[in-house]
């Protein structure tokens, strides 16, 4: 069995910070979100791995993950010139893919528990389809599963406006070489993409059999601010160890499940966890609360800082009160009037700011 890797689209819905970063390498709990999909592929068995990739964001994906060794897999990377859709995707790795089975994972999404078992299900009851679904409140959103009273997938809708069901299509999906086959069969949608809903009705139309699983952990789908926030949280909250390699002097108090990197210096603060901070920071006088990430070789002095997400290199000095952010990669945020308190923001990479 093979695997593909959607990593391309250039996140529009999280601008500006993917101006300059791809969208998949975007850090959840200081660790970049495809990181944990390329984990979570690794501990199938699977070693042979076809990532796809845009022209916008191609090259700073190859520079990040590399050929795969850091994970024991070999990677080749495939480029789709345009976002034409899932199954057009699917369509580029097709002298990849050749005529094996496969494992489809979507570079921005996470699931609790990896798909370890999805894998080993697909392989025991050798189905044409296997996709994974998640009960969700606005299946609007997503594609739609209709199932019987067996669990058979009856039919698949994408995006509709009326949902028959609340079953979304989770990002994470396995195939028989008759995939091919159905993709070629399809045609552009509304939105002019070619959607694997389709293809996979197409299976279904052709008698083939489509089974589903119902995913009774959380589901992140990483595409926009708030999404990130809350990927951050609930990983922060379910994975994160107590790890203090840096320095914390006797004045600072850390509370909780706290990770602290090399090199990394807390002077006169209070750490309430679960936060994450990365190497080589400084904290001064200040007070992270829990669902923070704090990127390496940031400085964060006389401030303070709870449920936010920040990248690496930044600068946040006389901050009386900042949440529910997300700040790019090397952004100064200082305060120059004393009227402002809480502070809300969502700053793209190498900002400055005053307030």
């Amino acid at each position: 069995m093979k695997a593909i890797v959607l990593a391309g689209g250039k996140g529009t819905r999280l601008r500006p910070i993917t101006n300059t970063i791809a969208k998949q390498l975007l850090p959840v709990a200081n660790k970049p979100i495809l990181f944990y999909v390329l984990d979570q592929i690794r501990e199938t068995g699977i070693s042979e791995i076809c990532m796809i990739i845009s022209p916008e964001t191609g090259a700073n994906i190859k520079e990040s993950v590399g050929d795969g060794s850091r994970w024991g897999v070999q990677i080749t990377y495939v480029l789709q010139p345009e976002p034409l859709g899932l199954a057009h995707a699917v369509s580029t790795a097709r002298e990849f893919l050749a005529d094996s089975p496969f494992l489809m994972f979507l570079g921005d999404n996470l699931i609790q528990g990896g798909v370890r078992d999805f894998v080993r299900e697909f392989n025991a009851n050798r189905p044409d389809a296997l996709i994974l679904l998640k009960e969700v409140p606005d299946p609007r959103l997503f594609g739609v599963a209709e199932l019987n009273d067996r669990g058979e997938v009856l039919h698949l809708v994408e995006k509709p406006q009326e949902p028959k069901t609340n079953l979304a299509l989770v990002g994470i999906y396995l195939f028989t070489p008759d995939i091919h086959r159905a993709i070629a069969q399809i045609k552009p949608s509304k939105r002019g993409e070619l959607e694997i809903t389709d293809a996979i009705q197409k299976l279904l139309d052709a008698g083939k059999r489509v089974r589903s699983h119902i995913l009774g952990g959380w589901w992140l789908d990483t595409g926009k601010k708030d999404d990130m926030l809350e990927a951050n949280r609930v990983v922060l909250d379910t994975m994160l160890r107590r790890d203090i390699q840096g320095r914390v002097d006797s004045r600072s108090q850390v509370v909780g499940r706290v990770h602290i990197g090399e090199g990394s210096r807390v002077e006169g603060s209070t750490i309430r966890g679960p936060v994450s901070i990365a190497e080589g920071c400084e904290i001064r006088n200040s007070h992270i609360g829990p669902f923070t990430s704090v990127g390496a070789g940031t400085v964060i002095e006389d401030s303070s800082v709870e449920h936010s997400v920040i990248l690496e290199q930044g600068r946040i000095q006389g901050i009386e009160r900042l949440e529910d952010s997300l700040i790019g990669k090397g952004v100064e945020l200082r305060k120059a009037d004393s009227r402002f308190k809480t502070v809300k923001l969502f700053v793209g990479c190498d900002s400055r700011l005053e307030l």
